[in-house]
This record gives structure tokens, C-alpha cells and sequence, in this order.
């Protein structure tokens, strides 16, 4: 459908730190194959989602959630006839710079960076640890990812101008990522309200009519799903709810998609990047149904008692752990003091915060912060 919009690998500018081709994987490949293996990937385990582990078994985490992702994001480029590829590597990074404790960790996180006039940001922190902070290799620093996935990174949820962050200046400011990359961004918006959704409603925070009243293509399916399946239970209800509004939410975004590069008239991939406005998009339809989501989420879910106790808990612990590691720089680990030479402190503090797991986090907390 759109495969002469498809980034062609053969034309990837490279990795920062030049390498052989492999014999029998691609550059994209490689990149997916370098973020599976890596650390930070694998802690997402222990990341929280939305819902702690405490409170079930069965709720997302981070690592869930973007594989989740890039089910959503490889069934649209395959159907949209993009690079699979690259989509994938691209939706399996997309969290990997998310500290503990969900957005609250990240909103703490960035408090803290604002006393130093610095800011947290998951995207370009996870820029920081593709190109520094994992240290697999002998031959570079970093994962030494192609330059596709490092752009798409930072620019998967939002574009930005020329000096607008000096530090990305080098990822093609002003110009649009390539229609995979755009791809990432609408994918995380149906896993998460979906996933969301579903993991809300197990902890017993709402009904399937509370929803309904809410968000009206929820309340067409909910109507049809009653009529057709009198006899099933409320959570087979819900659930088959569930799966036909995943395929509204995609079906919208691949249908959309197909409409924005028709109406923008762009015939190659590098027109792409030239483009006033983003190509990657939902229909109409599909965009008042993820916003109608999205309210529902935030009034019921994200804001609800069941959560804030956690989350205020959580970001207090946050700042005291912060704070601590300040004033006793000598506690850090010996990689992350040997940073401090050409890195400011409260950067090298957040970066070991950040790169925490929730688990490991309430650990270190309790060890460093009992001590007499």
C-alpha cells in the first residue's frame, strides 16, 4: 500500500562507530536483536506499568506493554507495506528509558534534575543509554545503533526545531522520522489505552456500562457483544469488547494513515521528512474514540485513590534516595563514580536512579537510607 514510503535499509546513514555488514541480518536487525539483549530491556520486567505487582499477578509491566507495542506496530507496517524491521526495533526502545515507578518516577525524576536547571526526559534518557550507559561491547560505547532507530527515538512522540535541544541537533531538527518511527507513537496510544483498560477494569476500578457511558464506539460494540453473547460472563463480555476495539483502533490508524500520505500527495520515502505535518495517523473516527479513552482513563484510572497513595509513597522515596546519593557520592556504584569526573553529580544520580527496577529501587532505599 505505501511501500514507496518503506525506509529501504540500504539507505540507513550508518552507525556512529562503523562495523562490517553481518553475513545474514541487516542493520535494522541487528539493532532489534542489540536492544533485546541489553540490560535496560531486560529490567522493563521489573518496571512498573500503571499497576504495581502487588496488587496482581497479572497486570502489565514494561516489558509486557512493549511487546504488546510491537505486535500493534509490525501488524500495521506489514499491512501498510513499511520496513518490519525497523518498526520493530523501534517500538522495543521506545520505553527503554522510563525510570521505576511509571510517570510518577518520571515526574519526581525531572523535579529533581529542575533544581539544577537540567531537565529527565524518558526519550532522551534513552537515548543516553544506547549511546553510553550499556557498555556491551569492546569496540564502542553504547549499542552503537544505526542512526534511523537513535532518530526515531527522540522523535517517535514529538518534532522539534534547530537548538530547541542542543543535544539532538545532529537528528535532523525540523524534518519529519521516518514513517515507521511516526508509527511507534500512535501504537503505544492503542496498547496502553487497551491494556489500560483492561487491567483497570480486573483491579475492580470500574464496569463495562461505566465505560459505555463514556465513550461511545466502547458503548455500539458493548450493545452488539450483549446481543450476540446473552450467555457468556461479564469478563468474556468485556474481553471480546476489548479485542474488537483493538481492531477499531488499528483498523483507524492504518486506514488513516493511507488518507494523510494520499492527501499529502508524497511519492518517496524522502518527501517524508519534508512534509509540514505528520503522515502517521488515525481517522477521525478512531482519534475521538483513543481521546474518549484516554478521559475515561485519566478520570477513573490514572487519578483514582487506588493509585495515589502509591504514587505520592513513591516519589517521596524518590527524592529522599536523590537526595542521599548527593551528599554521599561515595555510595554510588564504582561505574557510575567514575562518571562523575566528566559528568555534573545530580546527572550521574539520575542516571542510576532512572536505570533502576522498582524492586531494586525499594531495595537500595531500604539498605542505603536504614544505614546508622
Amino acid at each position: 500500500m505505501l511501500g514507496h514510503l518503506r525506509f529501504n535499509v540500504e539507505r540507513s546513514r550508518g552507525r556512529r562507530f562503523p562495523e562490517p555488514d553481518h553475513p545474514y541480518r541487516n542493520a535494522f536487525q541487528r539493532d532489534r536483536d542489540r536492544i533485546i539483549h541489553a540490560r535496560a530491556f531486560r529490567r522493563l520486567e521489573a518496571k512498573t506499568q500503571v499497576f504495581t505487582p502487588g496488587l496482581s499477578d497479572h497486570f502489565r509491566n514494561r516489558l509486557t506493554h512493549t511487546i504488546e507495542v510491537s505486535q500493534i506496530a509490525r501488524t500495521v507496517a506489514s499491512v501498510l507495506g513499511l520496513d518490519e524491521d525497523l518498526t520493530e526495533a523501534l517500538a522495543l526502545v521506545h520505553d527503554i528509558g522510563h525510570p521505576p515507578f511509571a510517570h510518577a518516577g518520571e515526574d519526581e525524576l525531572n523535579r529533581q534534575m529542575q533544581r539544577f536547571n537540567d531537565t529527565f526526559d524518558h526519550n532522551i534518557h534513552a537515548l543516553r543509554i544506547v549511546e553510553r550507559l550499556e557498555q556491551r561491547y569492546a569496540r564502542f560505547p553504547g549499542l552503537n545503533l544505526t542512526f534511523e532507530v537513535r532518530e526515531g527515538m527522540v522523535k517517535h512522540s514529538r518534532d522539534f526545531e534547530a537548538g530547541e535541544f542542543a543535544a539532538l541537533d545532529e537528528y535532523l531538527p525540523g524534518k519529519r522520522p521516518s514513517l515507521e518511527a511516526q508509527l511507534i507513537d500512535l501504537a503505544d496510544e492503542v496498547a496502553y489505552n487497551t491494556a489500560d483498560l483492561d487491567d483497570a477494569f480486573s483491579a475492580l476500578l470500574f464496569s463495562a456500562e461505566d465505560v459505555a457511558r463514556q465513550v461511545p464506539q466502547y458503548a455500539a460494540i458493548y450493545q452488539t457483544v450483549q446481543t450476540q453473547f446473552p450467555g457468556a460472563s461479564a469478563r468474556e463480555k468485556f474481553h471480546e469488547i476489548l479485542r474488537q476495539l483493538i481492531d477499531v483502533l488499528v483498523s483507524g490508524l492504518i486506514e488513516g494513515t493511507l488518507c494523510a500520505a494520499r492527501d499529502a500527495a508524497v511519492q518517496q520515502q524522502d518527501e517524508v521528512r519534508e512534509c509540514p505535518r505528520r503522515i502517521a495517523s488515525f481517522t477521525p473516527a478512531a482519534q475521538d474514540t483513543a481521546r474518549a479513552l484516554k478521559k475515561f482513563l485519566y478520570e477513573n484510572v490514572y487519578s483514582s485513590p487506588a493509585l495515589d497513595e502509591g504514587r505520592v509513597q513513591s516519589m517521596a522515596m524518590m527524592a529522599e534516595l536523590f537526595a542521599f546519593f548527593l551528599d554521599h557520592p561515595e555510595r554510588l556504584p564504582e561505574n557510575f563514580r567514575d562518571m562523575v569526573a566528566a559528568t555534573p553529580l545530580h546527572r550521574v544520580v539520575c542516571d542510576y536512579i532512572a536505570g533502576m527496577t522498582d524492586s531494586f529501587f525499594y531495595r537500595t532505599y531500604k539498605q542505603e537510607l536504614s544505614r546508622p
